[in-house]
């Protein structure tokens, strides 16, 4: 044994393992082929080694989810392939352990009083007790029990409510998730007969209203109060629906107390394609006054029905019977009271059905547990058609047509309880050493601890078990894709890649692929050469990287080398990696202001001439430990002519060049124009005092745009180095210049077949300047600052293609007088996140893979010459490239599948690296392993990138066709492989998947996608830009927002306020809550907030006094306003640009702003709600299997 890894003390290159190198990883891992005890394998380190010598136990950490890798000649680990733990749901059996089995009584979750309503079912076996007589069919075509995988997530953790079987009727679940956010006592429910729904997800049926005690008006005779807070209670077509118990009682008004918005937010759900059309949306009528007149309509709020799943939506005005072919399975369910029928049940009604025979809460394989999609009658109860509207007491025997039913949104898969569940089961380390392993969601909190594979930070993959054939892919319709953030922002506790240098000798490759070393490699003939995982050569090792294998196989100085243990790691780079065979320079800054008339009439010029020294410069990258920084910086200025500043350190005063001649622009100095801060600093404080002064009357309003950008990038070429322009910009680019554009804005485009026309580039003059500048290592950033149309399709190319970014101040105003600080804030913190962060210059990336896949498709923000290389002027922390990885042969399940994403770069300092992060994952030949092993949040933000993409190209309608359709292959797939078999009522989502038609709706909600009417041509354009290169951490929340309460905040805690799910059904009149999504931050305020809340934050004595155009809080001393500030300040934090606060009042002309962003709502420009989209992909699946 090598002492190195007897004394746990030791640490560093050379004396034992390194504090921070990655443990011996598991068995399995990176294994040679020999059989016998395994050459690729090191006994396990003494405990109290470091970070990166994690001990890693025998069955691996526990926040793994996958199973552990198994090589030739090791013994599979215990739950590998036999009984064990499985990544996304229970062990299976054959055909999954029925849930129905696997709920002993003693794991019941306390329920309240039974609903006397005929004899319980037995639970146990997943009877149901006997039906009463004469009932045979009982449910239609409807998603009977909507089977949604439960399962245990990730970490194992079983969520609440799971255990209880479905055999009770009555039964109620406790509160779980987002549902306690429901004031006073529990309203009745209203699925048309009097027992509560059958819960969707948790195996256990709650009533719909989300309470554990009966509601008040079951069978009292009186009407039950009104459960509203004062104010006209919210539509309820997005809750819990009421429904009259059938006891003779009217049910109560739901709700929070708030009417419903005029953008819909609330309506019941339209019918989605399934067989009807959608219900007419009205504005609602108060609630509580018994039942409407039948005259009104189907309207959001009141007692009409919601479409249903399966049937045609009845009509109040035309009474038609539903069309021949629904209800196909006969008696099904004949009718039942229209939901929020105010009155009780006629008597002399034919007695109530009994419990369907389908499969509620039965653990399918796969782990799917049952949700109850339509209300299910329970013996005893009964039932009757008739129409919404009908008063009590109404002949409703004849023949009615059947009414529909509609889905609890309560009861579908939410968001925020997979985050909060994998929250809990999967923060802390996260250790990489198990090849296969699934990351904890983009929303955990952990901590990274590298033992081979990247941290998930810098690369995730859609799937982590590949098929090992074509077919499946092609079967199952989820496309191989990785999210590639190579400079990724780490958490406190991580480290960053070490650098590595090998000197003249260069990185160590393999001979054929040209891949760099790293663990997966395999040292043969007692390691004078190494075999390449990837494409399976042997090479020679250089006699100075030498050295001898321990009995395991593996080299001596395994763990004190990063490249032969960790996942993520650079190479000082030599001079073949350099251009022309040179070591290159330390890279410019060059800033470009505008000084037309807008720009300083908003005060943009004042304010950033003003700041820039202070606050800007002094913060510009260096090494770490470097004194000072060694970029370089330059001043232009522009109007229709450019103004180049000499800033030398030896001038006592700058000097200004004016360059009039746009059409053939060239650079006036040389000497001089680039400067090092230090150098320089005196003349550029004179400088940058004197540019207001000089423009301060300016009456210039028309500006050039490509020649500003050309004159950077000669500039940059002739100091012969790389760089980046800082452009700041305020309006369309029309003076008489190359690059001249023209307004062609027409919002009426947008949403149409033509809309492609306004989104791509007006020509292609900045797609060439954007290409010129990738090949010159030139990066630019625009800053715009526009007052109307300004064609960022048409100037954002250059940003696109060089790894740039844009952002955007519409109507910006620096200062107002009377409000303060309006914009010059949060451009100036964008301004310092962006020259602050991480970056790397002239950069190439190739992405490699293991024999029998290949990469094949890229996306995001960068130029590619070839068909393997992405080429970016400049790369930094917030920006993503997606790869889609392809079969070329058959994969083999023993080897697994590797990718090594290697990124050639020129640092801060001037240094070439190559920064390489590699990534392993398992094959397999089941269906069931892929769904089992995939990173929804990551599916999401590739298809978000290809439907961005596709957009420039196809119209509208096919792209949300394409998302559409993607969805439901996806899930129909699932359901005919992998799912056990039930009826056709049923819809059975994976549960690693469950959200897809959640987020897929999100998506084609998206402004990205879809703009709205309020979305203008330029938005459109900066969207698709942001979407193109987002990674999944900021992809996740712009698609999904995040909603958070204030007016309940704990002032002790530090930790944020628990998230809600985007309804406007969720938030109350007498609450405060903070909505963000990267990009637009809202405090929404109800019109009923409690008046000691708003004066403690806003000062003021209620909510109609709170100034709503200010942009930022009032600085008060009170534990209550600093904690709220907190929370701001935290959140713009995390986020990747600082985002503006819009203050909204409940009823304001703003709020329509804010409901845009309630995802799970309809929305204001005809898009589905969250109900609906999951009707409609219910059907297309349904449509696929037939």
């Amino acid at each position: 044994m090598n002492p190195q890894f007897m004394d746990p003390g030791q640490g560093g290159y050379g004396q034992g393992p390194p504090h921070g190198y990655g443990g011996p990883p598991q068995q399995g891992y990176g294994m040679p082929p020999q059989g016998g005890p395994s050459m690729g394998q090191r006994p396990p380190g003494p405990p109290g080694q470091g970070m990166y010598n994690g001990n890693v136990s025998q069955h691996g950490p526990s926040g793994h989810l996958g199973p552990p890798a198994s090589k030739a000649g090791m013994p599979p680990q215990p739950g590998y392939g036999s009984p064990g733990p499985v990544q996304n749901g229970p062990g299976l059996g054959p055909q999954g352990d029925q849930f129905s089995q696997r709920a002993s009584p003693m794991h019941r979750p306390p329920g309240p009083s039974q609903f006397q309503a005929g004899p319980p079912g037995q639970h146990g076996t997943g009877q149901r007790g006997p039906p009463p007589s004469g009932v045979i069919n009982q449910l239609p075509n409807q998603m009977a029990s909507m089977n949604i995988g439960g399962g245990p997530p990730r970490g194992g953790m079983q969520p609440p409510g799971m255990q209880q079987p479905l055999g009770s009727p009555g039964q109620r679940p406790p509160m779980q998730g987002a549902q306690q956010h429901q004031m006073g006592p529990p309203p009745p429910t209203s699925m048309g007969m009097g027992a509560p729904p059958t819960s969707m997800g948790m195996g256990a049926p709650p009533s719909s209203m989300g309470m554990g005690a009966p509601p008040t008006s079951m069978g009292m005779g009186a009407p039950p109060t009104s459960m509203g807070m004062g104010a006209p209670p919210t539509s309820m077509g997005m809750g819990a629906p009421p429904t009259s118990m059938g006891m003779g009682a009217p049910p109560t008004s739901m709700g929070m107390g708030a009417p419903p918005t005029s953008m819909g937010m609330g309506a019941p759900p339209t019918s989605m394609g399934m067989g009807a059309p959608p219900t007419s949306m009205g504005h609602p009528p108060p609630m509580g006054m018994g039942a409407p007149p039948s005259s009104m309509g189907n309207q959001p709020g009141m007692g009409a029905p919601p479409t249903s799943y399966g049937m045609p939506p009845s009509s109040m005005q035309n009474q038609m019977p539903p069309p021949p072919g629904h209800n196909a399975m006969g008696g099904g369910m004949s009718g039942g009271p229209p939901m929020g029928m105010s009155g009780p049940p006629p008597r002399g009604m034919p007695s109530g059905q009994g419990p369907p025979m389908g499969q509620y809460g039965q653990q399918g394989a796969m782990g799917q547990s049952g949700y109850a999609g339509a209300p299910v009658p329970h013996p005893g109860m009964h039932q009757q058609p008739g129409y919404p509207g009908q008063h009590p007491g109404m002949n409703m025997g004849m023949s009615q047509p059947q009414q529909p039913r509609r889905l609890d949104p309560d009861q579908m898969p939410s968001p925020i309880q997979v985050i909060t569940d994998d929250q809990k089961a999967n923060s802390g380390v996260f250790q990489t050493a198990q090849r296969g392993t699934v990351p904890p969601l983009v929303t955990t909190e952990f901590v990274t601890q590298d033992q081979g594979n990247a941290n998930p930070r810098f690369i995730r993959s859609v799937m982590y078990n590949i098929p090992c054939t074509n077919d499946m892919i092609k079967q199952c319709h989820i496309p191989i894709a990785l999210t590639i953030s190579p400079f990724a922002r780490l958490q406190p506790g991580e480290l960053p890649p070490p650098l590595v240098d090998l000197g003249e000798m260069g990185p160590v490759r393999c001979k054929r692929c040209k891949a760099y070393m790293c663990p997966y490699m395999q040292y043969i003939e007692g390691g004078r050469r190494f075999q390449c995982v990837f494409c399976g050569a042997a090479t020679d090792v250089p006699p100075e990287y030498f050295a001898h294998l321990d009995h395991t196989g593996r080299r001596v100085d395994c763990y004190d080398r990063p490249e032969l243990c960790l996942g993520s790691y650079e190479m000082v780079a030599t001079k073949e990696y350099c251009k022309n065979g040179v070591f290159p320079k330390p890279p410019a800054y060059i800033f470009m202001l505008d000084v037309s008339y807008n720009s300083v009439k908003s005060g943009l010029v004042e304010l950033l001439c003003s700041r820039l020294k202070n606050d800007i410069l002094v913060n510009l990258p260096k090494e770490t430990g470097a004194a000072e920084s060694e970029i370089r910086v330059g001043f232009v200025t522009y109007d229709k002519v450019l103004h180049f500043y000499n800033v030398k350190g030896a001038l006592a005063q700058p000097q200004m060049l004016v360059v009039s001649d746009v059409n053939d622009v060239f650079l006036p100095l040389l000497d001089g124009f680039l400067v090092k801060l230090s150098e320089s600093e005196a003349v550029i404080d004179t400088l940058l005092a004197q540019i207001p002064q000089l423009f301060a009357d300016t009456r210039e309003t028309e500006i050039c745009l490509g020649p500003v950008i050309q004159a950077g990038l000669d500039a940059l070429k002739a100091a012969d180095c790389a760089g980046k322009l800082f452009v700041f910009h305020t309006s369309l680019p029309i003076a008489e210049a190359p690059g001249k554009l023209r307004n062609r804005d027409d919002r009426k485009l947008l949403g149409t077949d033509k809309e492609k026309t306004i989104l791509a580039p007006h020509d292609n003059f900045y797609t060439k300047l954007g290409v010129d500048c990738v090949s010159a290592g030139c990066g630019v950033d625009l800053f715009l600052f526009p007052n109307s149309y300004i064609d960022v399709a048409s100037i954002g190319e250059v940003c696109r293609l060089t790894g740039g970014q844009v952002y955007m101040y519409k109507y910006f105003q620096c200062e107002d007088p009377k409000l303060g600080d309006l914009d010059g804030e949060r451009f100036m913190s964008d301004l310092k996140n962006n020259i602050n962060r991480p970056v790397g210059f002239d950069a190439i990336m190739r992405v490699r893979t293991s024999t029998g896949i290949r990469p094949v498709d890229f996306w995001g923000n960068f130029y590619m010459s070839n068909t393997t290389d992405v080429e970016l002027a400049t790369v930094d922390t917030d920006k993503a490239i997606s790869v889609e990885i392809k079969h070329d042969d058959k994969l083999n399940e023993e080897e697994g599948a590797y990718v090594q994403v290697a990124l050639l770069y020129t640092s801060i300092n001037g240094q070439r690296r190559l920064r390489i992060h590699n990534l392993s994952m398992n094959c397999c030949t089941q269906l069931a392993d892929v769904f089992r092993s995939c990173e929804l949040d990551t599916l999401i933000s590739v298809l978000s990138k290809k439907a961005v993409k596709d957009a420039l190209s196809v119209p509208p309608a096919e792209v949300r066709e394409k998302l559409i359709n993607s969805c439901a292959q996806i899930l129909a797939c699932y359901r005919k492989n992998c799912a056990s078999p039930s009826s056709a009522g049923q819809l059975i989502l994976p549960e690693c998947m469950k959200l897809l038609p959640c987020y897929a709706n999100c998506l084609i909600k998206s402004d990205a996608v879809q703009a709205g009417g309020d979305v203008s041509t330029d938005d459109r354009s900066y969207m698709m830009h942001l979407v193109s290169s987002m990674p999944v951490s900021a992809s996740h929340v712009f698609f999904y927002p995040r909603l958070m309460p204030l007016h309940d905040l704990d002032v002790d805690s530090t930790s944020m306020p628990p998230l809600v799910r985007c309804s406007a059904e969720r938030l109350k009149d007498t609450g405060v809550y903070i909505l963000e999504n990267g990009l637009s931050m809202f405090m929404w305020i109800g019109m009923n907030a409690n008046p000691d809340w708003i004066h403690k934050v806003f000062g003021v004595q209620s909510a109609a006094q709170v100034d709503i155009d200010k942009g930022q809080l009032l600085e008060l001393d009170n534990p209550m306003s600093i904690r709220v500030r907190g929370i701001i300040a935290k959140i713009n934090q995390e986020r990747h640009r600082n985002m503006k606060l819009t203050v909204v009042r409940q009823r304001d002309k703003l709020e329509p702003w804010f409901m845009h962003y309630m995802v799970e709502d309809k929305g204001s420009n005809g898009t589905s709600s969250y109900v609906d989209f999951l009707c409609h992909i219910h059907k297309e699946i349904r449509n696929l299997l037939s």
